[in-house]
């Protein structure tokens, strides 16, 4: 494109154009160590995964080739298939409960004094600090059946002391407990990013115009935060569904198997087969499933842009 400019004939973007291929290079070169990286640990461990799949693979003899004769051992057993419906339950208790409690807190905070919302801040990221092994332990002395605090605090309503963690029923969702208190601190603080990014003048006008609370939150804050909320949805399913110090250190799969996430299975049967075939198709598939469901979401949510 050319303008007019005191008299002379000047081509639009041609800077530009001189410009770009060495901006590409100085790019890539920025990119590289990342790059690398991830080649080294992320693609290539998927490929040669991929590749050990097709065999019957062993530390201890040569490998056979088998086929998809370990896709189909992982596929009609019924503990792996079990055990991914069950991490994906374990998901669905965890993740909503993380959103909404980030949620109501990221709005607190927007609205305090900035000292207290520093303190809160911090209060708020402590768990996030500690080990998942050390949690594991404070919350197995937290449902101790006799002394433990959860079953002082519902003793105090007349409700009977529970085996929390011996109980087929109760074992999972006293599992999705420190979960939830393990991943707020990080989600309460992208979701307080997420929220103290929105311009305040949408929320002036909003008020203007006379909507209360309920209207700027439903009308405002919730579909500019959706990015937010579908960052957040994608990394707390893939993280929870993949989950493995706590069902090892709280219950070790039990009791039986109610507790037994894909990651706690696939690791039994690494330890405790033979040869690793089975494993390697497992966690194989369960990669499959969860790409699928992350793909899912961002299709359902129908993720865009935040416009200003």
């Amino acid at each position: 494109m050319t303008r007019i400019i005191n008299g002379r004939e000047v081509v639009r973007g041609a800077r530009r154009a001189r410009c770009a291929p060495r901006d590409t290079v100085v790019a890539f070169a920025m990119l590289a160590p990342a790059l690398v990286l991830l080649g080294i640990f992320v693609i290539w461990p998927m490929i040669q995964s991929a590749y050990l799949s097709f065999f019957d693979w062993s530390f201890y003899r040569d490998s056979v080739f088998v086929g998809f004769d370990n896709f189909r051992r992982v596929l009609t057993d019924e503990s792996f298939v079990a055990s991914v419906g069950r991490g994906l339950l374990f998901a669905l208790m965890v993740v909503p409960t993380q959103l909404v409690l980030a949620f109501a807190f990221a709005s607190l905070v927007a609205g305090v004094s900035r000292r207290l919302a520093s303190v809160l801040k911090v209060s708020v990221f402590i768990p996030t600090a500690i080990s998942t092994v050390i949690a594991s332990i404070i919350f197995i002395l937290i449902y101790q059946y006799h002394g433990g605090l959860a079953n002082w605090v519902i003793g105090l309503f007349g409700v009977e002391a529970q085996a929390w963690l011996a109980d087929v029923a109760l074992a999972l969702p006293a599992m999705a407990v420190p979960a939830v208190w393990l991943g707020l601190g990080v989600a309460a603080l992208i979701m307080l990013a997420g929220l103290l990014d929105i311009p305040a003048s949408y929320y002036e006008a909003a008020e203007l115009d006379g909507a209360n609370w309920w209207q700027r939150t439903f009308s405002i804050t919730l579909p500019l935060m959706r990015n937010t909320f579908l960052y957040l949805m994608i990394a707390g399913f893939v993280a929870n569904v993949q989950q493995f110090e706590l069902p090892l250190v709280l219950t070790n799969g039990g009791p039986l198997e109610s507790t037994m996430l894909p990651n706690l299975l696939i690791f039994t049967h690494f330890r405790d087969d033979i040869t690793a075939g089975y494993s390697i198709a497992a966690a194989f598939l369960l990669f499959i499933v969860l790409g699928t469901i992350s793909a899912l979401i961002f299709r359902f949510l129908n993720s865009a842009q935040a416009e200003d």
